[in-house]
């Protein structure tokens, strides 16, 4: 595994702001697939850790979360957020976009 690089800095602080976003007290999540912001939470958190040690094997599972439909989009909509997302969202997508650039080809 690899030391993160800046974009995965700069991805790993638009994760911590979802999480932040997810945190919110009244959140709905009875459209997404987690019970509760400590599930979401811990998700966010997992891909995280796995950016920081360099590890981008999930780099699908994570576009998947922010994706239109997705899980973190779901939660946004039912609890009053969703404009927030989707600056958020676009952000991520530039970020991802980054560092899928900054890759090694496999």
């Amino acid at each position: 595994m690899n030391k993160p690089d800046v974009p995965a800095k700069a991805l790993t602080a638009v994760l911590r702001e979802a999480q932040e976003l997810l945190s919110l007290e009244g959140n709905c999540f009875i459209w997404s697939r987690w019970k509760e912001a400590s599930e979401a939470v811990a998700e966010v958190q997992q891909h995280i850790s796995r950016l920081a040690s360099g590890d981008y094997s999930q780099l699908c599972q994570l576009d998947l979360l922010f994706g239109a439909t997705g899980a973190i989009q779901e939660v946004s909509v039912s609890s009053g957020w969703g404009d927030k997302f989707v600056v958020l969202a676009e952000r991520f997508d530039k970020e991802l976009a980054t560092l899928k650039a900054k890759e090694p080809s496999k």
